[in-house]
């Protein structure tokens, strides 16, 4: 199994190894985006680009495989930490993003933290803001559940804390607000979301006022998903080095 290890926090990984342009996949699922729900999506990305591009896909902290100590400390710079990490690991300099629904905001981590690294991304259904912080809270608190009784030394408080760092706040994207998507140089391809987890609005708003976009509406299903897979591979051959 392959792990990347850092300190407490390890984590699985998949690595396609081959010497072509390097695309990192950050999966759905929530807080328990694990590699394998790309199984369920309406095309996984991993089958997709085989042989075109270098695949990296992960189980986030906690999630599937992966495992990392629990924090007041915790949110969305955990986790970029952990992604930067394992493209340094395995001595990726520069890399396209692939990331759905919470992998929106993932993403955008990445740009902050990295910009001249991402290369692009592509946010499937991105999760966002829009009068639905309840289901994100209930999320969070469904994932925790099953590991409080793992991690007994974790405070209440220190639960309490992680989850307001990742989902209080009046950001739309959560981790980062819509002056940083405004000013976005990265390239962007939106496929657009369409219920309460992954809301128009959000996609919407990307596809408005970021400077870099290409916007799908429709993309989930027959003719307009073949359409999509072949939009989505020509955007990531089109912004290589």
């Amino acid at each position: 199994m392959p792990i990347f290890g850092r300190g407490e926090v390890s984590i699985y990984y998949e690595d396609s190894e081959e010497d072509l342009p390097a695309v990192l996949l950050l999966a759905p699922g929530g807080m328990k985006s694990s590699l394998r729900f790309w199984e369920g999506t309406p095309w996984d990305p991993r089958v997709h680009l085989k042989g075109k591009f270098r695949v990296v896909a992960m189980d986030q902290r906690n999630a599937g495989h992966s495992k990392a100590p629990i924090s007041s400390q915790d949110g969305w710079h955990s986790f970029a930490t952990d992604q930067i990490g394992l493209m340094d690991y395995l001595d990726i300099k520069q890399f396209h993003v692939i990331g759905m629904c919470i992998g929106g905001p993932y993403a955008f981590g990445l740009i902050e933290c990295v910009s001249d690294r991402v290369l692009s991304a592509t946010l499937f259904q991105t999760i966002g803001l829009d009068n639905n912080r309840g289901v994100f809270f209930s999320l969070f608190d469904d994932w925790s559940y099953s590991l409080r009784s793992q991690m007994p030394e974790v405070e209440s408080e220190a639960w309490s804390s992680f989850r307001e760092n990742m989902f209080g706040g009046d950001k739309v994207l959560f981790n980062v607000d819509e002056t940083f998507v405004s000013q976005c140089e990265v390239p962007l391809l939106v496929l657009m979301g369409d219920d309460i987890y992954h809301p128009k609005s959000t996609s919407l708003m990307i596809s408005e006022i970021s400077p870099r976009v290409t916007f799908i509406q429709d993309w989930k299903s027959g003719e307009a998903r073949e359409k999509a897979k072949q939009k989505c591979l020509e955007f990531l051959e089109a912004n290589h080095l």
